[in-house]
């Protein structure tokens, strides 16, 4: 199994904003998990979120910020297991931001799934995050009009 999860997702704001929701540690938690992320190369931090036995997950992501270019891109390790020491998934999150006319085009690349028992935390991460890009969309636009698009 070689797999990558691609997701694209119109923001009607410009970039700075959906930038905001992307690096700043308090903001994420409201779309994504508790965390104590700074954008900085090199950080190593963590999400954490309550555990999933089914999907050989015990609610902690370990990550390291690889790439940050302000508004533009941002990249991450996303290493996850089972808690007994053992790392099962080795993945990198990348997103890019393109500025439209009309807002921020904004792409997700989920990468590294390469084993077999990776399959269901692929699914699951699939499906996720669509989810949590539309909880990005609802909170912005409930910042900014004090209304979502639900």
């Amino acid at each position: 199994m070689a797999a990558s999860i691609n997701h694209q997702f119109f923001f009607p704001h410009p970039p700075e904003i959906v930038w905001e929701y992307l690096t700043n540690a308090e903001l994420m938690e409201q779309w994504l998990m508790k965390n104590d992320f700074q954008p900085v190369i090199g950080h190593d931090f963590q999400f954490r979120t309550n555990p999933i036995p089914s999907l050989n997950f015990d609610g902690i992501v370990y990550c390291r910020v690889l790439e940050i270019v302000p508004f533009k891109k941002l990249s991450y390790s996303w290493n996850s297991g089972s808690g007994d020491g053992k790392i099962t998934i080795e993945s990198v999150v990348e997103w890019k931001l393109e500025q439209k006319d009309q807002g921020t085009q904004l792409f997700l690349l989920h990468s590294g799934f390469s084993e077999t028992e990776n399959v269901n935390m692929y699914n699951a991460l699939t499906d996720g995050w669509l989810k949590n890009l539309q909880k990005i969309a609802d909170r912005i636009n409930t910042r900014i009009n004090g209304t979502t698009n639900t």
